[in-house]
């Protein structure tokens, strides 16, 4: 893997001042996501799921894609469900239809 970019060095060193802010754990995650250091990424995002599994609405989609990219689509797919479920009961249609049009797709 390349090093890390100093965008991600500055996100990285925000987020230690404050561990627990899910803005910048979002943040550093898709970070690492378009460094191409995948696994690291999508372990952030599912921990920041199962820290606020009905908040990270986005961090279900950014899953999704992930999986979706590389062609894990039964991933894909679980991911995808469980955050249209989870962006209806909250009320965020704009993000369960992205992820709708996501999971058509690949079903």
């Amino acid at each position: 893997m390349a090093e890390k970019s100093a965008r991600r060095l500055k996100l990285e060193a925000s987020l230690a001042e404050d561990p627990g802010d899910p803005f910048l754990r979002y943040g550093v995650a898709m970070q690492c996501l378009r460094e191409g250091d995948v696994e690291e990424g999508r372990d952030r995002l599912r921990a920041l799921i199962a820290d606020r599994p009905d908040d990270q609405i986005p961090a279900y989609q950014q899953l999704g894609q992930s999986h979706a990219e590389a062609g894990e689509v039964e991933d894909a797919v679980s991911v995808l469900r469980t955050g249209i479920s989870k962006a209806r009961t909250r009320g965020d249609m704009h993000a369960a239809a992205e992820m709708q049009g996501l999971l058509d797709t690949l079903e």
